[in-house]
């Protein structure tokens, strides 16, 4: 479920995050445009390349009604892939020959795209999280790495940049999560840490029914802060990165953030309101990204 949060800075669920725009015509709504026209030129072809492997993979684990063994089988031949690539044998698949084309012209590290492929199979196999140290190693594989990526291509990588990447992006897939609860529940995924459930006095049952109780509204309110906290952390890289990648990174915190004060609007009822960036929202984002 990765596509979830990706504006194609972070997110494998970067990838669905805000799902408000079609990029490049793949049928599913993103968070951003991938490939935004706010990336310059000679990164757009590269970043569509990331983005291809980290969908098709994601729908491995998500789209359909294929049984669990085949979407590992799927997956699977992915880290097979990975693994010729690695060896320096040929791809079969093309995908992965323009994957090895731009791994090499940008020496991206290979074991980013298998931290992905590991927090997709994730996905097949587990529906539920002990507590939020969990919830976070997940997040460090299913969107941190998309991040991280994208510091390779921009030739920014450094212990802070890194950082502040990775606070983005598991906030980012955080604030997925809780736009898309009732979603994940289709799915018979919870994220929302289950000893978080019980300190709030939350039972699943409650989820099912779209209940909005007081209990349900602190929960939120709990989660939202926290995601706040951790995107505001890492928002120095949209200074740190210049001209119009930066100003992109600055573009994504505050949709991030913007999605935040949706939740914190209706309450927390994320079940009967559709809390999405809408096209009165990018103006504003674009007037903070500039100004802060």
């Amino acid at each position: 479920m990765i596509l979830r949060d990706f504006t194609l800075y972070c997110q494998p669920k970067f990838y669905h995050f805000l799902k408000n725009f079609k990029p490049m015509s793949v049928g599913h709504y993103e968070n951003f445009p991938v490939a935004s026209l706010l990336l310059p030129a000679r990164l757009r072809y590269p970043v569509s390349v990331i983005y291809r492997f980290a969908r098709t993979a994601d729908d491995f684990a998500d789209e359909g009604d294929l049984p669990a063994t085949e979407r590992l089988a799927l997956l699977d031949d992915y880290r097979q892939e990975l693994g010729r690539l690695e060896a320096g044998a040929a791809a079969q698949q093309p995908l992965f020959v323009e994957l090895g084309q731009i791994a090499h012209r940008y020496r991206l590290p290979l074991q980013l795209f298998h931290d992905l492929l590991d927090a997709f199979a994730q996905d097949v196999v587990k529906s539920r999280y002990a507590d939020f140290p969990e919830l976070i190693d997940y997040c460090r594989r299913s969107a941190n790495p998309v991040g991280r990526l994208l510091l390779h291509l921009f030739d920014a990588v450094s212990d802070v940049n890194l950082k502040h990447s990775d606070a983005i992006c598991s906030s980012l897939q955080l604030i997925n999560f809780w736009q898309d609860v009732e979603t994940d529940w289709r799915k018979d995924r919870v994220y929302l840490p289950q000893d978080e459930l019980r300190r709030f006095c939350v039972t699943e049952r409650q989820i099912a029914n779209r209940d909005v109780s007081a209990q349900w509204q602190a929960l939120m309110r709990f989660q939202v802060e926290r995601a706040r906290e951790l995107i505001n952390s890492g928002a120095p890289l949209g200074r740190a990165l210049p001209g119009r990648i930066g100003l992109e990174i600055r573009t994504i915190v505050q949709g991030g953030l913007r999605i935040l004060e949706k939740i914190d609007k209706a309450e927390g009822d994320v079940y009967h309101h559709r809390l999405v960036l809408r096209t009165y929202d990018w103006p504003l984002l674009l007037l903070r990204a500039l100004t802060n």
